[in-house]
C-alpha cells in the first residue's frame, strides 16, 4: 500500500487526473519517461491535424515549411531563455552533437575532455572527432557525491595546454544530476578552450536551460520533459563562428545563414517541431511549468523512499542515494550488488522486467554499480511505485540471489 504522505494524483483544469491526458497503456507501469518521453493525447492530436494538412496538400505544404518552423523557433526558443535568431531545431541531442562536431578543426594532439558521467552516445561523437584528426579523448572522472567546487576543481585540473574542447552533461543520463556547466565553461573559457554543453535532459527542468548553461554551444531534447513529438529538439550558440555549423542534410535553404538554413530540410517531417509549441503550452496551462518541476520532485521524492524501504532490509548500504545538485524529476535507488554492473547489463535488465512484468524501468550503471533511475512526470502516482515494489522488488532480490523468506544475501 503507498505511503499515505504520497502526493495526490494530479489533476487538469478540467477535473480529469493528469495520468488520463496521456495516452499511455494502461495495462504497464510507466517509470521511465526520462529515456523517450510521452506524449500528451492533445499534443498527438495536433500533430496528426498537421500532418493530415501536409497530406491533403502536399505542394501547399512543403514550399513554405520554413515559414512554419521559424514561427516554431520563435515560440519555442524562449521556453529554455534563448532567442529565436541563436536557436535551431534539430532531431535530437544527437544530432546537435554532430552538427557542432563537424564543424570542428583540430589538430593531431589535440584533446577533448569528457566526463565519465556524460551520455555515450555524445561520448562516441567526441571519439569519432578525435579521429579524424589524430587528437585524444580524455575522461574527467567526477565522483558520484562530488560538490560543485569539486567538480569544478577536477575540470581545472585536467584542463592541458593542448585541450581545445570540454563536452559537458547539464543533467547527467546515468547519475541523474546537475553539473556547474556555467563555471566550467568559464574556467575553460579563460584558457581559451571551448565547450560544448549537453543539455539532453535540461529543456523544462531546469529554468532557461540554455541561458543558464554557459558554453559555446548548448542543446536539449524538447521530447523529454517538455512531452514534444519524438525527434525535437534544440542546438543554441551565441558563437561568433556559428555560420559554419549545418544542418545534417544539405536542403534547397543550404545558401542561407545560420539559423535559416536549419528550417528546410526537404520533405523530413517537420510536424515534431511545428508541435512542440503545443507540447510546452500544455503543461504551462495546465499546470505552470514552475509547478510542474515542484510537482514532479515530490513525486520522484516520495516514489524514490518507497521503493528504497523495500530493498533497505536486503543489503547492508542504504539503496537511496542523495545527490548533490539534484534535479526534478529524475532519483537513484541502488541495486543489490551484482545487478547493473555494466550499462550493457543495466539494459538487459530494463527489458527483461518489461516482459516479465510489465514494467518500464531504467537501469543504469556508474562504476560498476547498478542504479534503478526512475523518472516521474505529471501522469506518475503512487499506484506505479506500489506496482514497482510489487512486481519488479522480488525479480530484482532473485536474480541478485537474496532469499527473501530469511533475508539472507546468497553471495
Amino acid at each position: 500500500m503507498p505511503d499515505p504522505l504520497f502526493p495526490a494524483p494530479l489533476t487538469l483544469k478540467s477535473g480529469i487526473r493528469a495520468r488520463e491526458a496521456w495516452p499511455l497503456d494502461p495495462e504497464v507501469v510507466h517509470l521511465n519517461h526520462g529515456s523517450f518521453g510521452a506524449v500528451p493525447s492533445a499534443v498527438v492530436a495536433h500533430q496528426d491535424a498537421l500532418r493530415r494538412r501536409a497530406d491533403l496538400s502536399p505542394v501547399e505544404w512543403f514550399p513554405r515549411i520554413s515559414e512554419r518552423v521559424r514561427e516554431a523557433r520563435e515560440r519555442t526558443a524562449p521556453f529554455v531563455g534563448a532567442r529565436p535568431d541563436d536557436s535551431v531545431f534539430v532531431p535530437n541531442a544527437s544530432a546537435a552533437a554532430t552538427v557542432v562536431y563537424n564543424a570542428l578543426q583540430l589538430e593531431a594532439g589535440d584533446e577533448i575532455l569528457v566526463t565519465d558521467q556524460g551520455y555515450g552516445a555524445i561520448t562516441m561523437g567526441a571519439e569519432r572527432l578525435a579521429r579524424r584528426f589524430g587528437a585524444t579523448v580524455r575522461a574527467v572522472a567526477l565522483p558520484l557525491l562530488a560538490s560543485d567546487d569539486e567538480i569544478v576543481e577536477l575540470f581545472a585540473a585536467a584542463l592541458s595546454p593542448r585541450t581545445r574542447l570540454i563536452v559537458v552533461d547539464q543533467i547527467t543520463s546515468p547519475t541523474a544530476r546537475v553539473l556547474p556547466t556555467r563555471r566550467i565553461a568559464d574556467l575553460a573559457g579563460e584558457s581559451g578552450v571551448r565547450t560544448l554543453v549537453d543539455g539532453a535532459h535540461a529543456p523544462g527542468l531546469i529554468a532557461d536551460a540554455a541561458a543558464v548553461a554557459g558554453g559555446d554551444w548548448w542543446f536539449g531534447n524538447l521530447h523529454k520533459w517538455p512531452c514534444a513529438p519524438r525527434g525535437s529538439a534544440l542546438l543554441v550558440t551565441t558563437a561568433p563562428d556559428r555560420d559554419e555549423l549545418w544542418p545534417l542534410i544539405d536542403s534547397w535553404a543550404a545558401r542561407e545563414p545560420y539559423p535559416e538554413r536549419f528550417d528546410t530540410q526537404g520533405t523530413i517531417d517537420a510536424t515534431t517541431y511545428l508541435a512542440t509549441p503545443a507540447a510546452i503550452d500544455f503543461v504551462e496551462d495546465e499546470f505552470g511549468w514552475a509547478a510542474a518541476r515542484v510537482a514532479m520532485a515530490q513525486i520522484a521524492d516520495a516514489g524514490a523512499e518507497l521503493i528504497a524501504e523495500a530493498l533497505r532490509p536486503y543489503g547492508d548500504e542504504d539503496p537511496l542515494t542523495p545527490l548533490p545538485s539534484p534535479v526534478p524529476s529524475m532519483r537513484l535507488v541502488r541495486l543489490p550488488l551484482g545487478l547493473g554492473a555494466s550499462r550493457e547489463e543495466a539494459d538487459a535488465l530494463r527489458m527483461d522486467l518489461l516482459d516479465a512484468v510489465g514494467v518500464e524501468t531504467a537501469f543504469t550503471s556508474f562504476r560498476g554499480v547498478g542504479y534503478f533511475r526512475l523518472s516521474a512526470h505529471l501522469y506518475t502516482e503512487a499506484a506505479d511505485f506500489a506496482a514497482f515494489v510489487d512486481r519488479c522488488v522480488p525479480q530484482i532480490l532473485s536474480r541478485a540471489g537474496i532469499r527473501t523468506a530469511d533475508r539472507v544475501v546468497v553471495s
